[in-house]
């Protein structure tokens, strides 16, 4: 639906920058939304590698205009729930940002 390369799955996996920005992109192409965000992570309690921990998650906000922003974070092993208002926040947040006409 997001029209995510496989690609980009197979050389990044789900969990990556180049996933969120991807989706991102896929969700403006496919919609005919202004502004577009995606998260993708792991949220626990399990999954996590010591290369993508748990509490890993990427975000990517992309505007039809063209801006764009990708923010990584690591919220640790604060449990599933946390780890998932957080990023419901930091989703929130990048989308105002990009809506407010801010350069990013």
């Amino acid at each position: 639906m997001l029209g995510v390369p496989s690609a980009t799955l197979d050389k990044h996996g789900a969990v990556s920058a180049e996933t969120a920005q991807a989706m991102a992109q896929g969700a403006l192409a496919h919609s005919n939304a202004d502004l577009a965000v995606a998260i993708t992570g792991i949220a626990g309690p399990g999954g996590g590698t010591p290369a993508k921990p748990v509490g890993l998650v990427h975000f990517a906000a992309a505007a039809r205009d063209g801006r764009h922003v990708h923010r990584a974070k690591k919220f640790g092993k604060i449990g599933r729930r946390k780890v998932r208002l957080k990023s419901v926040a930091e989703a929130l947040a990048m989308l105002e940002l990009l809506a407010s006409g801010a350069h990013v």
